[in-house]
């Protein structure tokens, strides 16, 4: 797995680490801050505070009545995928109410990960309309739930709107070899846009 330089092939010397922001985006409760704890090399930075009664009328808890926290400004983490690429993750706050934040949290970032719950899928609509506006790659990463339905992907990429190039995978948000292999995933996706824009046309 060599991903050395993929975004500018050539251009990172032997023995150099190359670092990427990548955001870790979705509808309230999907799972970001479960994503960026389990696959963290270290122990990562977050955000949460308690849902309150205060709250009930801005945090719909449809599908996700356990949900005790959320995150009110960030998720940070970082992991190495290899001796040369390292993955600074930044994971966005979910609620409407936060949304202003997420303008100064993709500056800079150089893919995304949107979390999609089934259930709900109309959760992470905005998260994708924020990728497309701010015309950064992403995958859509399917958080698979103890309740949730098997649909095929054909039927999650019409229902989402997106295109076919755009890689869609299913995984387990508490395991950090399957949120590993979601961020490994995003990283062939990039390697892969900058080749295709590298082409002759």
């Amino acid at each position: 797995m060599d991903f050395k330089g993929f975004d500018q092939p050539g251009s990172t010397a032997a023995g150099d680490t190359r670092s990427v922001k990548v955001m870790i985006a979705g509808g309230f409760g999907t799972g970001k801050t479960t994503m960026v704890r389990s696959v963290s090399d270290i122990k990562p930075l977050t955000t949460e505070e308690t849902l309150t009664q205060a709250s009930a009328g801005d945090d719909h808890l449809i599908g996700v009545t356990d949900k005790a926290q959320t995150t009110v400004s960030l998720d940070f983490g970082k992991i190495s995928l290899n001796d040369t690429l390292m993955l600074y993750l930044f994971g966005t706050p979910g609620q409407e109410r936060f949304w202003f934040l997420w303008n100064g949290l993709f500056k800079g970032a150089l893919g995304a990960v949107v979390l999609v719950d089934t259930r709900r899928l109309a959760s992470s609509f905005r998260a994708i309309e924020e990728m497309e506006r701010q015309k950064v790659p992403f995958v859509i990463a399917l958080n698979i739930f103890p309740d949730s339905q098997d649909y095929p992907v054909d039927e999650i990429r019409d229902a989402l709107d997106i295109p076919s190039h755009t890689p869609v995978v299913s995984f387990d948000a508490r395991s950090r070899s399957a949120s590993r292999d979601v961020l490994v995933t995003l990283i062939r996706h990039l390697k892969d846009r900058s080749a295709a824009a590298l082409e002759p046309r």
